[in-house]
């Protein structure tokens, strides 16, 4: 990893127009992984833990922009959206956040925590049928982050967390939109084994950083520690 003196953040394809990269002082950390699988739970461990070291922190994660978050819950609970609707507004929303959020805390030097980010966003258009070059090509916008840790669990583990969870097997997290099994549990397990099977894909393509997520809670967040502490001594 380099050192912060020649740190440099790059975008993935040209990037968002009148942003000076070399004024981004902060760091880029990217939980992802399928739905359910402690993403949320960890980020809210890891922040506290930074702050108490004396990082500044921003935590996000996906439809949470001013501009497009309201609208895409709303439109996904009438459950009307196509998938290059969604696609779209999913890209929408990480374009203000990028811009609005993420950026600004990142030229104050700020440490960024990010639920999920394009990786999430471009399994789920694959596995909608997207052409997989138009998407990433989509999601060129995107800054390159300084870490992502993939946190990995089989099809079988997370359908114990969604029958543990209040909110059980979601609609839109078991591809009810694709129609792939006679029920809501049929169609998590076949959505959830595609997400899967893209997420494994990118393993290598963008350095993803995996996590055992079948470990208990607390032995994940000692290997996420280290690792992120690795990293910020570097800073």
């Amino acid at each position: 990893m380099q050192n912060r003196a020649k740190h440099k953040f790059e975008f993935y394809g040209e990037g968002l127009p009148a942003i000076d990269l070399h004024e981004l002082q902060g760091r880029l950390i990217v939980i992802e992984g399928p739905d359910g699988v402690g993403r949320s739970t960890q980020i809210a461990m890891l922040k506290p833990w930074l702050e108490s070291n004396g990082h500044a922190v921003l935590d996000t994660g996906l439809t949470r922009s001013e501009l497009a978050g309201k609208g895409i819950d709303q439109a996904k609970e009438g459950h009307t959206l196509g998938p290059i609707a969604l696609t779209l507004f999913y890209a929408t929303d990480l374009a203000d956040r990028l811009e609005n959020e993420m950026i600004p805390a990142l030229r104050a030097g700020f440490i960024v925590l990010t639920d999920r980010y394009i990786y999430s966003l471009i399994a789920r258009a694959i596995v909608r049928g997207a052409d997989p070059e138009w998407i990433k090509s989509v999601y060129g916008l995107a800054l390159k982050p300084d870490a992502i840790f993939y946190m990995r669990a089989e099809v079988n583990h997370l359908i114990l967390r969604a029958l543990s969870s209040p909110m059980g097997f979601d609609y839109w997290e078991s591809g009810m939109d694709l129609h792939l099994g006679e029920d809501r549990f049929d169609s998590f397990v076949e959505y959830q084994s595609r997400m899967l099977a893209v997420f494994d894909s990118m393993i290598d393509q963008y350095g993803f950083s995996v996590i055992d997520a079948t470990k208990p809670i607390d032995s994940i967040y000692k290997d996420l520690q280290r690792q992120v502490g690795r990293l910020l001594r570097e800073m």
